[in-house]
């Protein structure tokens, strides 16, 4: 059964989650591949329909040229990026405050990994009240089974789960 999305975009924000190089080289070069696209393709159309991108790196130490933000998937001028010191991106950052002081209730989640950001985040995000949607194809982790478990057993249960496609579509509306 396909999930219904309403989309306020003056409400929604998408989270990009540690979308850098060390992180992303530890996937397969065609998965890599697929995933930057499918992921830009999000970012170019919640960009076009004026819905807010917040990146999230992470950052244990030193900052190094590996650690970088992917060249492919870059923050535009403007866009907040914030530095997380652990898994997930609440106990860490201001991005709770971020989120309030624009209105944010919904939030759009992309990130890797599936078993480390992005279950992180959305477990804080449902414990303090936001209503999370999480895009499965733009969403990797090194475990395929991992991947699918989260996705179809675990997240499900406190998120939205879809494709980026049914994101766009659903943008596409507003």
């Amino acid at each position: 059964m396909a999930v219904q999305l309403s989309i306020n975009r003056s409400k929604t924000a998408v989270i990009i989650m540690d979308y850098q190089i060390r992180i992303l080289d530890s996937l397969p070069k065609e998965r890599l591949k697929e995933l930057l696209q499918r992921a830009n393709r999000v970012l170019d159309k919640a960009r076009q329909k004026g819905v807010p991108v917040i990146y999230v790196e992470v950052q244990r130490g030193d900052r190094t040229p590996e650690m970088e933000i992917h060249s492919d998937i870059k923050p535009q001028p403007g866009e907040t990026v914030l530095t997380k010191r652990r898994v997930g991106p609440f106990s860490t950052t201001n991005l709770d405050e971020v989120l309030k002081k624009q209105g944010i209730d919904t939030l759009v989640l992309m990130g890797v990994a599936t078993s480390g950001c992005v279950i992180s985040t959305v477990r804080w995000a449902y414990d303090i009240d936001y209503q999370t949607i999480v895009l499965s194809d733009c969403c990797a982790d090194r475990d395929d089974e991992v991947q699918r478990v989260l996705m179809e057993k675990v997240l499900a249960r406190q998120a939205k789960v879809v494709t980026s496609q049914e994101f766009i579509e659903a943008l596409e509306g507003i």
